[in-house]
């Protein structure tokens, strides 16, 4: 009888972990760092969490005057949806429906939070970035991805033409946070250094987009 005891709490620990879908029915993995649960891919959802659909915005002109939501994917290629992710403007972030439910876009502080546990925005950089040049151009300096987060250079559109950036060079990913009246906060990794800093955008760029699970 002690053994089936000791068996049945086993089983009771050993719990299958989360399954993270979006409304697409796109599967993602989850890290925990620090206090902090953040999910390791780039979000690709097409749909809202509600399961409304996010226009899709392939001519550059009409991407460079949105002032709605609107995603694509770089270079207008689907097949930069694996394992790159769509870019978002941030009128698609502030609907506040863009991750699976139980999930959000990660806010300033949130960014705050997790490099501060990893030793501060001159170190954390490496430690969140994939190590190697699989999806990283070369040197990629002090890439470790001792955390797990496992971040890759999605690229980038620009609002003025709505031209793209190749995928390599950075990962920058927006923020909820709101900074001016047309402008919100991004966090961008690049290849050439170990550290991670903040910026203010138009928010008609195209970025990347990581959620972090509700406390």
């Amino acid at each position: 009888m002690g053994v089936i005891l000791i068996l049945a709490n086993k089983c009771e620990k050993d719990e299958e972990p989360e399954e993270i879908k979006d409304s697409d029915g796109n599967i993602y993995t989850s890290v925990t760092i620090g206090t902090q649960v953040w999910m390791v891919e780039n979000l690709k959802t097409t749909k809202y969490n509600d399961n409304t659909a996010i226009p899709l915005v392939t001519d550059n002109t009409a991407w460079g005057n949105l002032s709605t939501p609107g995603y694509c994917w770089n270079d207008n290629e689907v097949a930069n949806k694996n394992p790159y992710g769509a870019l978002y403007n941030w009128y698609a972030v502030n609907t506040g429906k863009l991750c699976p439910t139980g999930w959000h876009v990660s806010s300033n502080d949130d960014w705050v939070t997790l490099t501060t546990y990893l030793g501060g925005t001159a170190v954390a950089g490496g430690k969140l970035k994939e190590a190697g040049t699989t999806h990283w151009q070369s040197p990629n300096e002090g890439a470790t991805n001792e955390s797990g987060f496992t971040a890759i250079p999605g690229g980038a559109r620009f609002n003025i033409g709505g031209t793209f950036i190749s995928v390599g060079n950075d990962c920058t990913l927006w923020t909820s946070t709101e900074y001016q009246t047309d402008y919100a906060l991004v966090w961008t990794l690049g290849f050439n250094g170990s550290n991670i800093s903040w910026y203010d955008y138009f928010k008609q760029f195209g970025f990347s987009v990581r959620c972090v699970k509700d406390n």
